[in-house]
């Protein structure tokens, strides 16, 4: 049994009422192939297309916001359901998960950063006359091919309507930079935020070394896979015995101290010259005489 298949409380028994799971294609490695790699912009993954097209229609208004009279924003019923938010946003969550609000930053900034989430940008008031004015509605076709599996696209459209009656072009975005039909541009990209990461948790030698080993396919496929966690992680501190007497130790081991200096133990080793000495991890791997003594302080029983 399985918990697929597990009588009673397996998955099938309980959701499918005793029937088999059926899948429309074999797993294998179908979700790897067509991971979506969020490399730009920082806002949820349907709003992608749409932010790329507000930055290529930021140079035409950027100096006409206060003529604009509307903004028409077509989209899939995925994002509706998502994404598609009015009123008040209450923090920097709510924001980035707002195809209004990341539209409107792409318009006014030309660009849409993480800093654009937060209460100092969001204070901006044109942000929200902007998101008062968009017309977001479903486009029939983007929906259809959204759930095409052969497509995948998650298309946005825009177009920003003038007081004058004039308007821009309609910007058509099928394929985000990142989707599996528009990589080759987002691997510069990539790389750049991948190094940014690896800089933010490792020291420089150490990122640099990660990087350098996954830009090279063939090591990084050769490489076992204990070897390659064991480059994130964190070497073992050091750290040096204190240079103390038996009267700075609690009373209860007073005794036990006093005891083994009295049969000729010294409290760090067979010398004193032992006082200092770096012990690293665990701690307790002296091989000198004290270790017995240290492994008595520490209430570990030497067998």
């Amino acid at each position: 049994n399985t918990v697929l298949s597990a009588p009673v409380w397996g998955f099938q028994d309980v959701f499918f009422r005793r029937g088999a799971v059926a899948l429309k294609r074999d797993l294998e490695s179908f979700i790897m192939e067509n991971i979506l790699f969020k490399v730009q912009y920082p806002c949820e993954y349907h709003a992608q297309s749409a932010v790329e097209a507000s930055c290529k229609i930021h140079p035409q208004i950027v100096h006409r916001t206060d003529e604009i009279h509307s903004i028409v924003i077509q989209t899939t019923r995925a994002c509706l359901r998502t994404i598609d938010k009015t009123g008040q946003l209450r923090d920097s969550n709510d924001r980035d998960h707002c195809l209004q609000y990341c539209v409107a930053v792409g318009l006014l900034y030309g660009t849409v950063t993480a800093e654009h989430f937060q209460d100092s940008v969001a204070q901006d008031p044109r942000i929200d006359q902007l998101r008062k004015k968009m017309q977001v509605m479903e486009n029939p076709q983007y929906s259809a091919d959204y759930l095409d599996p052969d497509k995948r696209s998650i298309s946005n459209a825009i177009q920003v309507h003038f007081t004058d009656r004039t308007s821009t072009k309609r910007i058509e975005i099928e394929y985000p930079q990142g989707h599996r039909r528009n990589r080759t541009d987002c691997y510069p990209a990539l790389q750049k935020k991948f190094m940014g990461a690896l800089s933010s948790r490792l020291p420089p030698s150490r990122a640099g070394k990660v990087f350098e080993m996954c830009m090279d396919a063939q090591l990084f496929d050769s490489m076992p896979v204990p070897e390659f966690l064991q480059m994130f992680a964190e070497p073992p501190v050091p750290f040096i015995l204190p240079d103390v007497t038996p009267h700075q130790f609690p009373s209860r081991l007073r005794g036990n101290i006093q005891g083994s200096i009295d049969d000729g133990d010294s409290l760090y080793g067979d010398n004193a010259s032992d006082a200092g000495t770096v012990y690293s991890g665990g701690g307790l791997e002296k091989s000198s005489g004290g270790s017995q003594l240290l492994a008595r302080l520490s209430g570990v029983s030497e067998r």
